[in-house]
């Protein structure tokens, strides 16, 4: 509901509830519960809810909390809270009271009171877990701090707060209240806009968001009613019950159209539009001619058999391989990079733009790159038949793989061919066809490096990689998952071998504290409590993975085994969910899925910001230059492994928007899927077909009341003791598909095959 009084004249922004956060599964009544309570802890007066005395206390707290040294009476305290009658003033007092026996004020005499300031205050992170809490995570402490979002201040996910932890009721979880938001990770925000008559509010995307956004008519920007809008935070209340007030900068059209719900999930992540005016204009500037100079630095690739495979409708070609056979017999293989930092100069505008943004992004329609279109597409890209610059790494390799010799440096290089992989894979399958020869052995010397891998320990695992078949108008007529094939892999081998190369190199040009500082690539070893979770999962479906044993034995033993399988893709998404994430790292602490000591990103300079650094350290080190400094590097490693998620992030977005753009053509459709998740209010289910996810609500299956058996990853009918589990296969029929909330409903059709 939205309030009709205005204390400043217009409409009011005070006791705004969110429809999105009261219907099924959700819970209407919990919706309605914290409204009434934000409501009340507004007026300063304890609710009727459950828990409330902790909420009034909070709001007695805070008038000590926001003069900490200071002394008051009572009759200060209930003066600052309004209690005008004697049962407000009791209530207080006792409230007080309660707080001094809490040991969080202290009673400095019989009538005066103060903050006892050796209250826990701890300073962290918040992670939101859905609109009605968050987790506060912080380095003083192992456990995380559980905070109400009536107590946040408005803080949202990922602003660093301080936040007072209350005493623990019976031993359980910590909470706490926010005191203080000492940074906000964002300011601007997506939403759908609903307009009354001279004011809207912004109903945030982010599903887990628990306040909408208040803008007058001044700030409107011409946004209408259900229009897309990035809009920017102006004002955040001071006290809870109202709504933080807002400005529309950016309308992106109407809710549903292509480039609306595109821009918006750019505009979401914090992705840019454009590049600033100035760094287009730096790299305009650069000449594309290379010097005579230049050249003889370098060694000479230009007369070596030498051409790129990429995707067919790739524009950035970052990596080529050469290849020619050596008097010896042996095979001389250069794996050569485009020489972005031959360009891209340490304090140039360029390089700020480049670590700001960190990696490119890859949504469904579009590529956000990390660098301008006359670098990626132009200077840098190893475009076939010009000359271009280059950093390689040379290998002396025989017919079965065994490395005899590395060389590392700049080069020039000049590229014969342009393959996409589908005329690769053809020149391998077909043996025909130019440079079918040099492919062909190219492959099977890429065949040997990865069964030499996997017998090493490498884990075999590959991901479903969603694709889509799109119209002019950015419409999916399909979507298909992405095939793997030998033209993939061959580039992959030499890619993968020259990173490890890379950073085996600079490992060992010292030793202990004297190691140079290096960007690694990292990825530790799984959890062993999450291994013998799966390992249960694993058993549901009749196979086994002993996780005492060796793990990467078991997981490839596993990933054989289900290959092609309805089950392979949730369990290979399990699988990966159990493991570490790869992140990037000055610390040399190996990588675990490929089984390296030592890896580092070398390989994508055009799209990856930490291939440009791993490019400068080698070359300094090749110079004979002395350790740069760490922690400079350690900070930057942090900052793209940020990035990179974000950017992941952005893309898994994109394309659950698509998909469910493409399932709104096809409700009323049965499929088969299989269970791929049990929550409180219903079970997910990933179609076979497609891929595409959707959710079966508790509420629409009619046949008993289900209940979650969370500890067996199943629900339950309370009547009939039906059991649906995870991996269970399905029949599902298309309810509904939501492109505002990028969800699909499913309804249940019948159980198909239960594990």
């Amino acid at each position: 509901m939205r309030s009709k009084k205005d204390n400043k004249g217009g409409k009011s922004n005070e006791g705004r509830t969110d429809s999105r956060r009261s219907g099924k599964g959700r819970g209407e009544s919990a919706s309605n519960h914290k409204a009434s309570a934000r409501e009340a802890y507004a007026r300063k007066e304890p609710s009727n809810r459950k828990g409330a005395p902790k909420s009034a206390k909070a709001v007695v707290l805070e008038v000590f909390s926001n003069s900490p040294d200071a002394v008051f009476t009572m009759r200060q305290v209930t003066r600052r809270l309004g209690a005008t009658d004697k049962s407000g003033r009791e209530q207080i007092q006792n409230l007080v009271k309660a707080l001094v026996r809490e040991n969080k004020l202290l009673a400095v005499d019989d009538d005066k009171y103060m903050m006892n300031l050796k209250v826990d205050i701890i300073t962290g992170r918040v992670d939101l877990a859905n609109s009605k809490y968050a987790y506060i995570v912080s380095e003083d402490r192992e456990e995380d701090v559980r905070v109400h979002t009536e107590h946040l201040q408005y803080a949202m996910d990922g602003d660093l707060v301080k936040v007072e932890v209350l005493p623990s009721v019976r031993g359980g979880r910590k909470e706490g209240v926010v005191v203080e938001v000492l940074q906000r990770s964002r300011t601007e925000m997506v939403g759908l806009m609903e307009l009354s008559k001279n004011f809207g509010f912004v109903v945030p995307d982010f599903k887990r968001t628990y306040f909408d956004i208040f803008v007058g008519e001044r700030h409107l920007n011409e946004a209408q009613s259900g229009d897309k809008v990035l809009v920017r935070i102006i004002e955040w209340p001071d006290k809870p019950g109202k709504n933080p007030t807002g400005e529309v900068i950016r309308v992106f059209g109407p809710a549903g159209e292509h480039e609306a719900e595109i821009h918006s999930i750019m505009a979401e992540f914090g992705l840019p539009f454009e590049f600033p005016e100035a760094v287009e204009e730096e790299a305009e500037r650069i000449s594309e001619k290379i010097p005579a100079g230049e050249i003889a630095k370098r060694r000479d690739f230009r007369e070596v058999t030498t051409f790129t495979i990429d995707p067919a409708d790739a524009k950035d070609f970052d990596d080529a391989l050469s290849i020619q056979k050596l008097e010896n017999g042996n095979w001389e293989i250069g794996v050569h990079i485009a020489d972005v930092t031959h360009y891209v100069h340490p304090r140039s505008i360029l390089e700020k733009e480049a670590f700001h943004r960190a990696t490119s992004v890859y949504l469904v329609d579009r590529t956000i790159p990390m660098l301008p279109e006359r670098l990626s597409n132009g200077l840098c890209s190893l475009r076939p038949n010009e000359e271009k610059l280059t950093f390689s790494v040379v290998f002396e390799l025989d017919e079965n793989g065994k490395l005899y010799d590395t060389w590392y440096g700049r080069t020039i290089i000049y590229s014969d061919r342009r393959f996409s992989y589908e005329e690769a894979q053809e020149r391998i399958e077909t043996g025909e066809g130019d440079f079918a020869e040099e492919v062909n052995i190219l492959n099977g010397i890429a065949k040997k490096l990865q069964a030499k891998r996997f017998k090493n320990g490498a884990i075999s695992f590959e991901t479903v990689e969603v694709k889509f078949n799109l119209d002019e108008n950015g419409k999916p007529l399909s979507v298909y998952v992405k095939e793997r094939k030998d033209a993939h892999k061959l580039i992959e081998e030499f890619m993968l071998l020259a990173n490890k190369k890379v950073a085996e190199f600079v490992y060992g040009l010292g030793k202990g504290k004297k190691r140079p500082t290096m960007v690694y690539r990292t990825h530790g070893n799984p959890d062993p409590d999450r291994l013998t979770t799966f390992a249960l999962f694993a058993r549901k479906f009749g196979y086994k993975v002993d996780p005492e044993g060796d793990i990467s034995e078991e997981l490839n033993h596993l990933t054989a085994e289900i290959e092609g399988k309805p089950e392979q893709s949730v369990l290979q998404n399990l699988a990966i969910r159990t493991m570490a994430k790869a992140k990037y790292s000055t610390e040399p602490e190996g990588h675990f899925g490929l089984a390296f000591a030592h890896y580092s990103h070398f390989t994508s300079p055009i799209r990856r910001y930490p291939d440009m650094m791993a490019h400068r350290l080698l070359q300094h080190y090749l110079d004979e230059g002395k350790s740069e400094d760490k922690e400079e590097y350690e900070e930057r490693c942090r900052h793209s492994s940020e990035m990179e998620k974000r950017a992941a992030d952005a893309e898994r977005a994109s394309i659950k928007y698509k998909q469910v753009e493409f399932m709104k053509d096809t409700i009323g459709n049965q499929y088969k899927g299989i269970v791929s998740g049990v929550t409180e209010w219903g079970i997910f289910v990933e179609i076979e077909e497609n891929k595409c996810e959707g959710m079966v609500r508790l509420a629409d299956i009619n046949d008993d009341y289900y209940e979650l058996d969370a500890d067996n990853y199943r629900i339950i009918g309370r009547q009939t003791k039906r059991i649906i589990s995870f991996g269970d296969e399905v029949l599902v029929e298309v309810k509904s598909a939501n492109m505002a909330d990028r969800t699909i409903d499913l309804d249940l059709i019948e159980t198909l095959k239960q594990h």
